[in-house]
């Protein structure tokens, strides 16, 4: 018997069971969704570094490393192997393609995985090619390439088709955010096939396997060779620092966005199933009649609670692993970004008891909704539920009040007396209107950063990349004939920690600088400029001191002011005060408007990137960002629509009675239906009002997470702030027209039956 009033209790509040089913199965489906991508990011690409013995260390000097170098480090005590390797940017003739060219001394460390064709021979002559670039470009094994390194060819057989970790996220260089395997790759060689053309390699970089830590390695380094090299950890290279970023990332969004869904899903089910209890609450007395006792009547109505969160969870995992799978795949959104040969979803630990623990506190949610009505005798739970007696609130007792119109006071009285569901349909709305306008400032705030790279900062056309053995006259005549500006870069330690000293020839703004107010202002020769990231280290005026690694050097320097850097946490100067102050440096790359074909290949000159090329990463990475965009639009959508229609159900069906009344005293459809709707707007206007800085201010939190390398300035526009807006009208105004819609149906006999 009560199997099938549960049937059709349910069926009787099918909207309000839907909607939570839907709640619960979209907060456990963004929970998990979230938790397994950034998991399965985590343990795929940690699994494939590992089987491609990925370095933990790598060691920089720009004059390079001897035999005898390596030699000292693989007898540190704590190494357990060490290679030396290169890795260069090298062009492919014709076209505007280029590769990186890999090469390590001993394979035992920064090795490859073979997709397909022959194993690693340092005898051999063959190249083995990263096997995305490969099927970008229809090349096959046995096919021949070529390519030039400092105006010298190379050339050879495709023996194999590989993926690396070295290479697991295959960029350029910093300033490509994306990676475009159509247009950069990357290739191993042997040492042996280099050096039969070049005559000899050189080798600024070595790669080391050890369990020790950063600051033990580097006193290690330094008495190993008697200098100080930069030694910067696995953890700030580009490949580990980027898979660690995205599980980051994901672990960010993991704990904002399911939060708000379940928060929201478990006060519905709150409010929800007391209403469901109240109106229930002559069945309950019927049951106690019939001789029922109490335990059997709050098992079965407890089961709802049960049921609903079940089915929810249940669907909540489909859809999890849905929403991870559309993420975390050979085809998903993380596969352009990240090339690794398994992908596999993976469930973290905590999950589980999760999900556990939200299908109890549906349940007890149920219990204790059930056990309120349960009190006292048959005849006494016969009576239907009374709203309790309401005294005049204070906005009552204002002289205004009496010249309010009736709808005026019906709705401010009906607010002021369901307290919980008001407030509820004020988190719905503001729900609601974070979500859209988190996700759609994330869009604009991006947006307004590619603008500033693309038509402000970066005002040239290529960007010519130097081999480390050229000498800086060569290179200051190249760029003059170009009549391009000059970049270098060398790692520095500041305040204990390293990042990159970079010098500029700004003369001919082909490199332009911005102010935290995103203000184009001109370097001057009097200082330095700390990137925002840096700022709270030193005030204008003051001195700080810095030292390049390679050198025992220590720098004073004052400080001339703070920039917004587009990529590496920096301290920037021209190299006007760089000569001053006696600094020594390196170039490494020169901004031109001359395009990359005109430019003659030269022995300085190690590869040519074109800005429209970089540019293009960008519109890529902004393509996955709109689909999320998407995601959030519908995910607040339905957020706005299941919550307000539960709801403004719930609201029907408490004031059924008072609807009745109103339409046997006169009022018409129209008119009831005016005074639902109006109800819905006034508290959509509230919940849009402190749901536009909630937006604003979850969107710093995650720029300030998320993207805190980019020292992005939080930018919306006019069209973000109207579209939200709109949108939350719309699903507020469409779901109260739907409720208001039923009062046409409401039997008057009927509803204003039963016993006072």
């Amino acid at each position: 018997m009560l199997v099938r009033k549960l049937f059709r209790t349910a069926w009787r509040y099918k909207s309000q069971f839907i909607s939570m089913i839907i709640m619960i199965a979209i907060g456990v489906g963004i929970f998990l969704g979230f938790n397994i991508e950034w998991k399965s990011i985590e343990e795929d690409t940690m699994s494939f570094l590992e089987e491609t013995n990925y370095a933990d260390y790598r060691l920089y000097l720009e004059s390079g490393f001897t035999e005898e170098d390596i030699s000292r480090i693989q007898e540190i005590d704590g190494v357990e192997a060490a290679t030396r390797f290169l890795a260069v940017n090298v062009d492919i003739p014709d076209s505007k393609k280029a590769l990186s060219l890999n090469i390590s001394e001993n394979y035992t460390v920064s090795t490859m995985l073979i997709m397909e064709g022959q194993e690693y021979d340092e005898a051999s002559e063959g190249i083995w090619l990263s096997d995305r670039y490969a099927g970008e470009n229809n090349i096959s094994l046995g096919d021949s390439i070529t390519a030039t390194y400092m105006g010298i060819e190379i050339s050879g057989e495709v023996v194999g088709l590989v993926k690396s970790g070295e290479q697991m996220i295959c960029v350029a260089d910093g300033n490509q955010l994306m990676p475009d395997h159509e247009n950069f790759g990357f290739a191993y060689i042997s040492p042996k096939k280099l050096e039969k053309i070049l005559g000899g390699v050189f080798y600024p970089q070595i790669n080391v396997l050890s369990d020790m830590e950063k600051e033990e390695m580097e006193e290690a380094v330094k008495d190993a060779l008697g200098q100080t090299v930069l030694v910067t950890s696995k953890t700030e290279h580009v490949a580990y620092a980027g898979a660690q970023s995205e599980a980051e990332e994901g672990k960010t969004m993991g704990s904002i966005l399911p939060v708000l869904f379940l928060a929201i899903a478990m006060l519905t089910m709150i409010t929800t199933m007391h209403r469901i209890a109240a109106n229930e609450k002559v069945q309950i007395g019927t049951l106690k009649a019939l001789g029922f006792r109490d335990r059997r009547i709050l098992r079965h109505y407890t089961s709802y609670g049960l049921v609903i969160g079940l089915v929810g969870t249940l669907l909540g995992v489909v859809l999890g692993y849905l929403v991870a799978s559309l993420i975390v795949s050979p085809t998903g959104m993380m596969s352009t970004y990240i090339d690794i040969p398994d992908w596999g979803l993976v469930m973290p630990d905590f999950c589980v008891p999760v999900m556990v623990l939200v299908i109890v506190f549906l349940t007890a949610i149920s219990y204790l909704s059930v056990k309120k009505m349960l009190k006292g005798t048959a005849a006494e739970a016969l009576r239907p539920y009374a709203p309790k007696a309401m005294k005049k609130s204070v906005v009552e007792r204002f002289s205004f009040w009496n010249k309010l119109s009736f709808g005026t006071k019906w709705n401010i009285r009906d607010i002021l007396r369901h307290k919980s569901r008001s407030a509820m349909t004020l988190l719905g709305v503001f729900g609601c209107m974070l979500l859209l306008v988190g996700g759609l400032g994330m869009k604009d705030t991006m947006q307004a950063f590619m603008d500033l790279l693309d038509e402000g900062v970066s005002n040239y056309v290529t960007r010519i990349n130097l081999v480390e053995t050229a000498d800086n006259e060569e290179i200051c005549d190249l760029a003059e004939s170009v009549e391009g500006d000059w970049l270098a870069t060398t790692g520095i330690s500041y305040e204990g920690k390293t990042v990159t000293m970079e010098v500029y020839h700004p003369d001919n703004d082909k490199y332009r600088f911005v102010d935290e107010d995103n203000e184009f202002i001109e370097l001057s020769d009097d200082g330095v400029y700390l990137c925002l990231r840096l700022k709270d280290t030193a005030k204008i005026g003051d001195t700080i001191e810095f030292s390049p690694y390679g050198s025992e050097e220590v720098y004073t320097v004052k400080v001339a002011g703070y920039l917004r850097s587009m990529m590496t946490e920096s301290i920037v100067m021209t190299d006007t005060y760089a000569d001053g102050v006696g600094i020594s440096y390196h170039i490494g790359s020169i901004f031109t408007d001359v395009e990359s074909a005109d430019i003659e290949n030269s022995s300085i000159i190690a590869g040519k990137q074109d800005k429209v090329t970089i540019m293009e990463t960008y519109d890529t990475f902004m393509e996955i960002m709109n689909v999320m965009i998407v995601v959030l639009v519908l995910a607040a959508m339905v957020l706005g629509v299941v919550v307000l229609y539960n709801l403004g159900v719930m609201s029907y069906l408490e004031r059924h009675r008072e609807l009745a009344t109103l339409k046997v005293l006169g009022f018409r459809d129209r008119q009831i239906s005016k005074l639902l709707i109006s109800q819905n707007i006034w508290l959509t206007i509230v919940g849009v009002l402190i749901g536009l800085p909630g937006g604003v201010g979850v969107l710093y939190v995650l720029i300030t997470a998320l993207v805190s390398e980019y020292e992005l300035k939080l930018s919306m526009g006019l069209m973000t702030y109207g579209i939200s807006i709109l949108l939350t009208f719309g699903v507020s105004l469409a779901v109260g027209l739907m409720v208001a819609r039923k009062n046409k149906d409401i039997d008057m006999v009927e509803a204003l039956k039963g016993a006072e």
